[in-house]
């Protein structure tokens, strides 16, 4: 099953996926261990995280948790 984590001031911690680029081709990931995906916009890493928000001081509006839908 898998599971995203919304790190506080951080990137999204994914965990059971298989991620893909634009040409349908899997990223080299390593199995059962979580990815950061960026969330801030300034990784050269992208899709992932290689912590360049702490130096941009990204800071997430997402404080609060949204009601589930009914």
């Amino acid at each position: 099953m898998a599971k995203i984590t919304v790190k506080t001031n951080g990137p999204y911690l994914v965990e059971g996926v298989t991620i893909v680029d634009g040409e349908g081709r899997p990223f080299p990931l390593e199995a059962g261990k979580p990815v950061a995906l960026c969330r801030c916009g300034a990784s050269a890493h992208k899709p992932f995280c290689d912590g360049t928000h702490i130096k941009v001081g990204f800071r997430s509006e997402d404080t609060e948790t949204p009601a589930r839908a009914k």
